[in-house]
């Protein structure tokens, strides 16, 4: 795994860096049966339509991003204290999976300050045939941009930066199951369609600093929960409780019952 020093050095000069092979396989694989088990429980969703207000409620998805191994990745940029603002699957489906048009997280957010970061836990292999993450390295040092709406096209977000992106300048980020790509809310990013036989299936787990305040009218925000540390400024949900039937079972499931 890549050291602290050289992560911390990458991010700061690019935006963004990748730590390989941070969770095992049989998590992973469980990752992959919840998308499945989310997608039967809740068929009108599109796969990559899985995420905030189904979080706080599901106990592998509290489990998953509450790893260790994830909060110690996020600890690196964050600090101690960490808390969950928002957690999506964003699953392409083969031949049909939907881009996502170049944009800076940030401009979507209540936060403030905007101190927060995205882990982008890789399910599938990512690859430039099946969309994987793309972005434009060093674009972290600038200003949010306004938004414009796009639905002149199908994808993910509807909207994307009213800015005239340099694609010339892009990384593909090539991914195995298990690695994790940490960005910055301001780097410009997005991915393409889905045009391979395989699906490309992501979670993004976007963790604060328990110091950033949830500006939503919502509160506590619908999927925010209290990780690590001392709580700060936010209100959280509680942790969900394992039912059998109602909740997809996994390794230590009954052990949140």
């Amino acid at each position: 795994m890549v050291t602290r020093e050289v992560a911390l050095q990458d991010y700061d000069r690019d935006g963004y860096t990748i730590f390989r092979n941070v969770l095992d396989r049989e998590l992973i694989d469980e990752a992959s049966d919840h998308v499945a088990w989310l997608q039967a429980k809740y068929p009108d969703r599109l796969g990559e339509d899985l995420g905030t207000e189904l979080v706080a409620r599901d106990p592998f998805w509290v489990r998953l991003v509450g790893d260790e191994r994830l909060l110690d990745v996020a600890e690196l940029f964050v600090g101690p204290d960490i808390a969950l603002f928002a957690s999506h699957y964003i699953s392409k489906p083969p031949f049909s999976g939907m881009p996502v048009l170049w944009h800076q997280d940030g401009a979507y957010w209540p936060l403030e300050p905007m101190r927060v970061v995205t882990l982008w836990l890789a399910v599938d292999e990512a690859t430039p045939e099946n969309g994987c993450l793309r972005v434009i390295p060093g674009s972290h040092s600038e200003n949010l941009h306004e938004l414009r709406q796009r639905d002149d096209i199908d994808n993910v977000l509807g909207s994307e930066s009213a800015v005239t992106v340099n694609e010339s300048k892009a990384v593909d980020l090539v991914l195995s199951p298990g690695d994790v790509e940490v960005h910055h809310p301001n780097i410009l990013h997005g991915s393409d369609a889905n045009t391979s036989p395989r699906r490309r299936c992501g979670l993004t787990i976007r963790y604060i600093p328990t110091s950033t305040r949830i500006t939503s009218e919502e509160q506590p925000f619908v999927s925010a929960l209290l990780l690590r540390g001392e709580p700060g400024v936010n209100v959280y949900q509680p942790f969900p409780k394992y039912v059998a039937g109602e909740h997809m079972s996994f390794t230590g499931a009954t052990n949140l019952a």
